[in-house]
């Protein structure tokens, strides 16, 4: 991996990450360390069993700061004692059906601590850019078959989604208020969703809960096999957040902006389909339908043309590849042939190389 990556915008730079022991949170630090930058984490707890951040012993790699990103006093010590030149903020409550079960501690996490965020980078002398990172669940979801702008309509029927609308309403009057002078520093937000690939062990999501079942010889239970989404492997997104912060670092893009990263239109796949793809992979797989009692939407889509325009950014792998290299990622670790740091660290190479001969930007060193 070369440091010149993303116009070599993170090479010794401090660079931040809330939510770094989740799966999105625990590869952005892999790769950031690969970019030379010195890393930070904030993260209350381990957010699985087993969990990607250990299972990559990253602990020991970076400063691993623990503390609830809904205390505001302790994330003001740590950006004290760090000084973030820029901050990733993902640290969230994800899951919807957790939502439904404790909202109270959603809308905290998600509202709350996304404030919290927001005023430590206000006061903060140090940070130059933040990327917030919501969650393409932020739009009122009336499941049209055509792809959600940045400037459609956000909000939700779920605590989940709701709190992650909220989230981005308060970045907004943040963004309004107290960084719209030209020496403020500059902030966007990010909105991805339905994102696979290896380390990821959270309840209710799909490939999670295949593997655990597999692993163990037993049948997968499966909501909604025609549910529709627009699957990703978790590198995808995770370049564009970098791609993000890069320009945001060099002023090369407006503040107080939102960009959707995700596949390709036309990469939509059914839960059934990705089974069936994740299946070629994993010998004696079976699965069972079994309906869920939460409302779930059945299609949900992005149109990612601002990422394009503004950014230069597209996604690399096609649905097959996605796919593979969650699957070899998985079968390296229940085999455990594999160090897990070095394979992950290959993939991201191969990701990179893809990215590059497909001619995108942030691949080419150029921001």
């Amino acid at each position: 991996m070369t440091e010149n990556l993303f116009g070599g915008a993170y090479k010794g730079k401090h660079v931040l990450v809330t939510g770094h022991t989740g799966f999105k949170g625990s590869w952005l630090v892999l790769w950031l360390m690969g970019l030379g930058a010195e890393v930070a984490g904030f993260s209350s707890y381990l957010p699985s069993e087993p969990c990607n951040f250990e299972v990559l012993q990253l602990s020991n790699k970076i400063r691993n700061i623990k503390g609830d990103i809904r205390d505001y006093n302790v994330l003001t010590g740590a950006f004290d004692e760090f000084r973030p030149d820029i901050v990733f903020h993902l640290a969230a409550q994800p899951i919807v059906r957790v939502s439904h079960e404790d909202p109270l501690l959603t809308f905290s996490t998600n509202v709350q601590g996304t404030a919290n965020v927001l005023q430590c980078v206000k006061n903060s002398d140090s940070v130059q850019a933040a990327v917030i990172i919501t969650s393409d669940k932020c739009y009122y979801n009336v499941e049209w078959p055509w792809g959600y702008r940045e400037n459609d309509t956000l909000g939700g029927d779920d605590p989940y989604s709701a709190s992650k609308a909220c989230a981005e309403i308060v970045f907004k009057s943040y963004c309004a208020s107290f960084f719209s002078t030209p020496w403020a520093p500059r902030l966007a937000t990010a909105r991805a969703g339905n994102v696979i690939g290896g380390g990821d062990w959270a309840r209710d999501r799909i490939i999670p809960d295949c593997v655990r079942a597999w692993s163990l010889g037993q049948e997968a239970v499966v909501r909604n096999p025609n549910a529709t989404r627009p699957w990703q492997h978790v590198l995808e997104p995770l370049s564009g957040y970098l791609q993000l912060g890069a320009m945001l670092l060099s002023s090369s893009i407006a503040s107080g902006e939102a960009f959707n990263f995700g596949p390709d239109a036309r990469a939509n796949h059914s839960v059934g389909e990705l089974i069936a793809e994740f299946m070629a992979h994993w010998e004696g797989c079976r699965w069972r339908h079994e309906g869920s009692k939460i409302k779930e939407s059945s299609l949900l889509k992005l149109s990612c043309d601002k990422a394009l325009h503004s950014l230069g950014w597209y996604a690399a792998l096609s649905f097959r590849q996605t796919v593979e290299l969650t699957a070899q990622w998985y079968k390296g670790c229940y085999e455990g042939k594999d160090n897990m740091f070095d394979l992950s660290m290959r993939q991201i190479d191969r990701y990179i190389g893809e990215a590059a001969s497909k001619g995108i930007r942030w691949a080419a060193g150029d921001k």
